[in-house]
């Protein structure tokens, strides 16, 4: 950088010159001075130009170098204190040290100076130690984008406050899709005159509609049954606040027969297609239904959904044609598959046992060779006594093969059925539904999100007991030929009595029939109790659980075991059945740590608590009265308080989500 301080001098190529011209001048001296004189005073002259000119240059620069000094010096000073940019300077121990009169827009203090970054934001030094180089705030209804400078101890806040109001605007006008589904309309107004079904159709249009405008949605009905609904994000937001309160309106309207009508909402919401957005509308309304209907299921784009609703048992459909059908349906199958491979879930219990044999007497039937997947060394207690009967029935036992042997018998012409379970990560060996494009469903749980792909035929009706009901109903309209033997229908039956708790819980008069059927089959009910039986050191374990409980809420009773205290999911499951059966508990939880690292947690209610959706808070899932989840890397005390927060929100919301 050259040094404006020394005195100016003549440039180096001009000194050649005159040195050169100088030396021409002493040759001009020597032969005639007086055209030497002549040259010598062009020559000083022309010296003295040089260097005044470049005086001037040198001086003129001087100033424009210190002109523009000065102006960079004031506009980095204006910038630093006046531009719309926070900037912040904080100490080791996270004190402000410096910050520019910008910062006091967000703040209604004089000075940040001397305080804490926590009287800015809690959430701010956490972040900083965590090493982010951009963090979001929101200081007094301020939206801060603040960029972390952590080595210089720098900190710049960006207003980005009218940036995120247009985003919410954008976000909260865009379309959602709803479709409306009355569940029952056909079982209720089946039978009914013209005149009582046109009451209750003004009935459910006139809440629908003033709930509509209400809201401000755009309603529509397109069928006796069904509506359909367009709203915004933001509608959408002030229905889940609310927790879909339509759907207890509704539910207040008690027919004639004493029946509540109850609705099922399908919405598709997100920044997609509106054919796209119909299609998520749909896929939610099915999920909703297959859940056991009065309840709203929110689909978006990523296929997240939340639920909201499904308070009461399911209604039990009162004709069969249903199960007449998919009987028919199955028969179909069977015929036309090569051989039938049945399997139900992981640790099967005796309904997935019982229903599995059910599903084999069908393709026995048909005249079809059929086979019961089992693994030999995922058998509990609960189950034990049941497949040491059977292994006593060569005949029946032989239809028993390991998932190693399905694996080589499966092939695409397979008919594969799952019973028991919708999940593919619970059914007893995963990989045989890839193996072949025929897959049956039949399953009494409510839908959850994950489910087996594209099924050839599915059967789920919630509001059956079991599974093994459910089955025993398609062994009904079954070719005539079919034979079922004692233990075959005591099977069946145990699964049935097992899963209503000897007929007390999710018990209708189809249960009831199923069970009849199976008695005049030769069902023997000493033999179910033989199969339930426990022993004594289960019993005493199961009794050391029970003593840990104490009541949460107002009839809600937790059992935590104590920590090393390992309990199987079975003893975990009885446990929480009989506390239910305690004075004054409508809902009981049991927590204890498994043989396989995770802590299980088994939930069941008599009905006026939808255990099913806490249990899906919790990554697990299963019935309303009866569910269950496993936690990964936690303990018996997080588990418990996580379990309590939920419980809180659940009540403390007003409804379930």
């Amino acid at each position: 950088m050259p040094n404006f301080s020394k005195k100016p001098t003549m440039s180096g190529h001009l000194w050649v010159i005159y040195v050169i011209s100088l030396i021409l001048l002493s040759f001009i001296w020597y032969y005639q001075w007086v055209l030497g004189l002549s040259m010598t005073l062009l020559l000083a002259g022309s010296i003295f130009y040089s260097v005044r000119t470049e005086q001037n240059m040198i001086n003129e620069t001087e100033e424009y170098i210190s002109t523009l000094s000065y102006r960079v010096k004031k506009v980095g000073e204006e910038a630093l204190l006046e531009m719309p940019i926070g900037i912040v300077l904080y100490s080791e121990n996270y004190k402000v040290e410096w910050a520019n009169p910008y910062m006091n827009k967000f703040t209604d203090r004089d000075t940040v100076v001397g305080e804490s970054l926590n009287e800015l934001s809690e959430s701010l030094i956490p972040n900083i130690k965590e090493d982010r180089e951009e963090v979001w705030l929101e200081i007094d209804n301020y939206k801060l984008q603040t960029i972390v400078k952590r080595d210089e101890r720098l900190l710049y806040f960006f207003d980005r406050t009218n940036q995120t109001k247009i985003h919410n605007l954008y976000q909260d006008e865009q379309t959602v899709l709803s479709v409306i589904f009355l569940d029952n309309y056909e079982e209720i107004t089946q039978g009914m005159d013209d005149t009582a079904k046109s009451q209750i159709n003004s009935q459910v249009t006139s809440i629908l509609n003033k709930w509509a405008e209400n809201f401000g949605i755009y309603l529509k009905r397109t069928s006796q049954e069904r509506f359909m609904a367009v709203l915004n994000q933001e509608i959408l937001q002030r229905l889940e606040k609310s927790k879909f309160e339509i759907l207890d309106e509704v539910r207040e309207l008690i027919t004639d027969q004493n029946v509540p009508l109850t609705l099922s909402f399908g919405v598709g919401s997100g920044p997609v297609s509106l054919p796209e957005l119909g299609e998520l509308a749909q896929s939610s309304l099915d999920l909703a239904l297959g859940r056991g209907g009065d309840q709203v299921a929110i689909k978006d784009e990523s296929g997240k959904v939340r639920f909201y609703g499904g308070k009461t048992n399911p209604m039990e459909k009162r004709t069969r044609v249903r199960a007449r059908v998919i009987s028919h349906a199955m028969k179909e199958l069977v015929q036309d598959s090569e051989r039938v491979l049945i399997m139900g879930h992981k640790a099967p219990d005796m309904d997935a046992v019982g229903a599995s044999i059910g599903i084999l007497k069908i393709a026995q039937a048909n005249e079809k060779e059929a086979a019961i997947v089992l693994d030999p060394d995922d058998i509990d207690s609960g189950v034990g006594r049941m497949i040491e009967e059977i292994e006593k029935d060569e005949e029946l036992w032989s239809h028993f093969i390991t998932p190693e042997d399905a694996m080589e018998l499966v092939t695409n012409e397979t008919l594969l059925v799952v019973v028991d379970t919708h999940k593919p990560s619970l059914v007893m060996e995963e990989k045989l539904l890839s193996k072949t494009e025929h897959v049956v469903v039949i399953d009494h749980h409510r839908r959850a999100e994950e489910f087996i792909s594209d099924p050839t035929l599915v059967y789920m009706e919630p509001y059956a007991s079991s599974t093994a009901e459910l089955v025993t109903e398609l062994l009904e309209y079954q070719p005539k030929k079919l034979k079922l033997s004692m233990l075959e229908a005591t099977s069946l039956l145990s699964g049935i009595i097992v899963d209503t708790k000897a007929f007390t819980l999710r018990t209708g008069s189809r249960t009831f029939d199923a069970a009849s059927y199976l008695r005049a089959k030769g069902a023997d009910t000493v033999l179910v109790q033989k199969f339930m039986k426990e022993d004594l050191d289960v019993y005493v374990k199961r009794s050391r659980l029970i003593e840990q409980a104490k009541v949460y809420r107002d009839g809600i009773a937790i059992a935590a075991a104590d920590r090393g205290d390992v309990f199987g999911p079975v003893i975990i499951a009885q446990a929480a059945d009989t506390l239910l059966t305690m004075t004054g508990i409508v809902c009981s939880f049991v927590i204890s740590e498994r043989s396989d690292g995770r802590v299980g947690i088994s939930a069941r209610s008599l009905g006026d608590v939808n255990v099913q959706v806490i249990m899906e808070r919790m990554n697990g899932g299963g019935h309303l009265t009866n569910a269950a989840t496993q936690l990964e890397d936690t303990t018996i005390e997080d588990a418990r308080l996580l379990l309590q927060d939920i419980i809180d929100e659940y009540f403390e919301g007003g409804d379930d989500e």
